[in-house]
């Protein structure tokens, strides 16, 4: 009893074994180096990557780096560039191998392009091959591979993985597409309109400037790109600006705009409110001088403390005006904060890296404004990919 016992234990344990050795794979292969462009990762990074994901499709005895390298450091023709049919076939005959895989990992701008070749080392022929492009995630190379390799063998594949990675070839709608950091100086020129041209020109005892119409502008750009495609971005901008140094004054003012850049010509359109500091003061133009110098302001102040009969600025009689007290620039009167409206529209001119926008720009208040030219610069130290990636900053 005990004999047959011991009988069947030992047909188990023999048929066990035969099962498993038939099912191991008989067909050996070694994974080269593949070529990588335009991405971060290392060659051999990726060789470990394709031989992980042949492992786990249990259709092949796989070759490891340890098992290579032995023949690899002794023949520098397989140390570097070794990526063409003759060479891998010369490979696998030192390796003493069936098959040998190689292929290309290449960054071409918002895709990357996966290729998985094998070699047939006894034919010296390309026994399998495929290409596919996917979207440029160079964090899942891993799974594009995967992908790669099971469509290689007729393997099924995970639809949505596949999807979320496939390269889409169509119009691009996304919110960051594109995205080159512009950012950088302004300078310009403007004159004065209206009532702030008049305010200007006005003789410092009368509340003004005492300064010519017309002024310099130099400050900074700050811009973020919220939607953009092909053909289209749409920017949001911020603008730190001073004007007047040139003539001793300082006059800081900040604007918010929306900006719209148009095909591949770099033609763009903006608007926005400007926020700045005025001074004002109420009472009235003698434009006529009738109570003094043409163009004298007198404030409502000046006036009741006169008693409406005497110039507190020249001492001379004056009768009291007929027109009522309105609100004025007044460099003397009180501060607060003043807004208008800013258009502009320009173009960017480029050479090489080098961005130059040049805009036209209308600044409009009640009463008057500014209108002017400016420009700017910014070097474009490198394009980023897709899904980190506004368009060229141009505006006053």
């Amino acid at each position: 009893m005990k004999t047959k016992k011991l009988q069947s234990v030992l047909v188990a344990i023999f048929f066990s074994g035969m099962t498993s050795y038939f099912a191991q794979p008989s067909n050996t292969i070694a994974v080269s180096n593949p070529n990588v462009n335009s991405l971060t990762v290392k060659p051999e990074s990726v060789a470990k990557m394709m031989r992980l994901e042949l492992v786990k499709m249990n259709k092949y005895r796989v070759y490891d780096e340890f098992d290579m390298n032995e023949i690899i450091r002794t023949k520098d023709e397989y140390k570097v560039g070794c990526y063409g049919q003759t060479c891998l076939s010369k490979l696998g005959e030192e390796l003493k191998v069936d098959y040998v895989m190689s292929g290309s990992i290449d960054g071409l701008g918002n895709k990357i392009v996966v290729t998985v070749k094998i070699i047939d080392v006894r034919s010296q022929s390309l026994f399998k091959s495929a290409v596919r492009e996917f979207d440029n995630q160079e964090s899942e190379i891993q799974r594009m591979i995967e992908i790669v390799l099971a469509e290689l063998h007729g393997l099924t594949i995970d639809k949505v993985i596949a999807d979320r990675l496939a390269f889409k070839n169509e119009v691009i709608t996304s919110n960051n597409i594109g995205k080159i950091n512009n950012s950088g100086p302004r300078i310009g020129f403007a004159a004065m309109t209206g009532d702030v041209a008049e305010f200007a020109t006005r003789q410092e005892i009368y509340g003004g400037l005492g300064i010519q119409p017309f002024t310099s502008m130099i400050g900074y750009q700050i811009e973020g790109q919220y939607v953009g495609t092909e053909n289209f971005s749409a920017l949001v901008e911020g603008i730190f600006n001073i004007s007047g140094l040139e003539q001793s004054n300082f006059i800081p003012s900040i604007s918010l705009l929306n900006g719209f850049r148009f095909g591949k010509s770099n033609w763009e359109f903006a608007f926005g409110p400007r926020f700045g500091i005025k001074s004002t003061s109420k009472g009235f133009l003698d434009l006529d001088a009738e109570y003094g110098p043409e163009g004298a302001y007198y404030t409502q102040s000046q006036w009741i403390a006169s008693g409406g009969k005497v110039n507190v600025n020249t001492g001379e009689t004056i009768m009291e005006p007929y027109q009522g007290f309105t609100e004025h620039f007044d460099k003397n009167g009180s501060k607060k904060l003043a807004t208008s409206f800013l258009i502009a529209f320009g173009r960017t001119f480029q050479a090489g890296s080098l961005n130059i926008p040049v805009n036209l720009f209308y600044s409009s208040q009640k009463g008057g404004g500014f209108v002017g030219v400016n420009m700017g610069f910014n070097v474009q130290k490198s394009k980023q990919p897709i899904n980190k990636t506004t368009s060229p900053g141009r505006y006053y």
